[in-house]
């Protein structure tokens, strides 16, 4: 059993979610469980005889992060199926589990606990928390939910624990996934949008590398978080996210950031939240400002009593990205944001007064398919006036992936405008000189 690799990997060849598996399959979100250690070897089977039959009976991929942390008390299993699939394998596990747990008496209950990126868990909550609500009560089961104050910048995944029995823990399960794949979907299709992110290079971020972990490995860390090396940022712990909340970095410009155009972009955060971002001495911000390539600025406050301060962040969209990004997480971080709350925020960028009605659309279109397509609230407030280098502002509201994607359509939506007017000055003839 022991090949020296971070990990043990069972699974059918193609598989779903598996090396072989079709390619479009690669970006669903895996299913995450937590066991006791205890409980591996007889879920690993003699020869691993069990694990091999829990694979070929749900024609899932199964990976167990046997070897990571040595000595945690509990140990994380990824399933790669269809949904069924690893509903039907989550089944059989908690079912070994259950028998295990009978005979040895080593615990009194073996709940099922699923793993999920922190980014992701507001709106299985719901609002209110009425989607979790509604799940306890229709599974027939007891769910909580991990603390945000167990989250570290190598770990941001909470620990979603349901109480029951295997088939009221099972029909959660079904629940609670479905909600969750709902989020991660919205999340990949925001980054996915044709264009969406114009003129930003995503590999130049270290966020969205081909299946590479952008975050060291973590060490003494709670044995269940660590991701194994081919897991995609995008759906294990290593994820957007995640990455954007510490990832080291040498914080130096590169050719592309230095030759790329400067952007603004003025986002507002609870005035409560501003000593947390600037940090012991600005500390917190001087790090921000290298980590992402940016100019970070905390303007002054217009009002003592206002709710809201301004930041000032100016840089190419690489920057934006992560700045933004940075922000969004260290709030939720500092639990400004409450567990059952998404992160929103304000953002204003200046537009040129030309581009404005092309941004709106006839009868508000094109505000609202943008509205539409990434799920940001988008002001064009009329009746400005331009400032003095003509430009109006646009207010987007919304979580970071949201606010990120209308930041880059409006963005293109004005490049386009500004090349249709330097092509109709090219065409527009000069005046010919006079004949003598």
């Amino acid at each position: 059993m022991g090949t020296g690799s971070r990990e043990q990997e069972f699974g059918q060849p193609g598989a779903m979610g598996g090396p072989q598996g079709p390619r479009h399959r690669q970006q669903e979100l895996p299913l995450r469980i937590l066991v006791p250690t205890q409980f591996v070897g007889a879920i690993i089977g003699k020869e691993g005889l069990t694990i091999k039959n829990i694979t070929k009976q749900t024609q899932s991929k199964v990976d167990i992060h046997r070897k990571e942390n040595a000595g945690a008390t509990e140990k994380a299993i990824t399933i790669h199926s269809s949904k069924e699939g690893c509903t039907q394998a989550c089944r059989m596990i908690l079912e070994i589990m259950e028998k295990e747990a009978n005979d040895t008496k080593i615990v009194d209950e073996v709940p099922l606990k699923i793993l999920a990126h922190n980014s992701l868990v507001g709106r299985l909550i719901g609002k209110e928390g009425r989607n979790l609500k509604k799940i306890e009560q229709d599974s027939g089961t007891k769910i909580t939910i991990s603390s945000l104050q167990d989250l570290t910048i190598y770990n941001q995944e909470r620990t979603i624990t349901v109480r029951g029995g295997v088939e009221e823990c099972c029909n959660a399960e079904v629940e609670i996934m479905k909600k969750l794949r709902e989020a991660h979907e919205n999340d990949v299709a925001s980054l996915n949008q044709t264009n969406m992110m114009s003129g930003l290079n995503m590999s130049a971020l270290g966020i969205f590398s081909s299946g590479l972990s952008v975050l060291p490995p973590a060490s003494g860390v709670r044995g269940s978080l660590s991701a194994p090396a081919n897991y995609s940022p995008l759906l294990g712990p290593s994820s957007v996210l995640g990455g954007l909340y510490g990832v080291p970095s040498s914080g130096a410009l590169s050719l592309q950031q230095a030759t790329a155009e400067q952007e603004v972009v003025y986002l507002f955060i609870p005035t409560p939240a501003v000593g947390a971002l600037i940090g012991k001495k600005g500390q917190h911000i001087k790090e921000l400002a290298h980590y992402a390539g940016a100019s970070i600025k905390i303007a002054a406050p217009d009002n003592p009593d206002d709710p809201e301060r301004m930041v000032i962040i100016t840089g190419p969209p690489e920057a934006q990205f992560k700045a933004q990004g940075r922000i969004y997480g260290k709030l939720k971080e500092e639990n400004f944001f409450n567990a059952t709350e998404e992160v929103k925020l304000e953002a204003h960028i200046k537009v040129p007064s030309t581009a404005a009605g092309r941004v709106i659309g006839k009868g508000g279109k094109t505000v609202n398919e943008l509205q539409n397509l990434t799920s940001a609230e988008v002001i064009v407030p009329r009746d400005q006036i331009p400032d003095e280098n003509d430009d109006v502002v646009v207010k987007i509201i919304g979580h970071f992936f949201a606010s990120q994607a209308a930041q880059r359509k409006i963005r293109e939506i004005v490049q386009q405008v500004k090349q249709q007017e330097r092509k109709h000055q090219q065409m527009v003839p000069t005046p010919s000189e006079p004949s003598e």
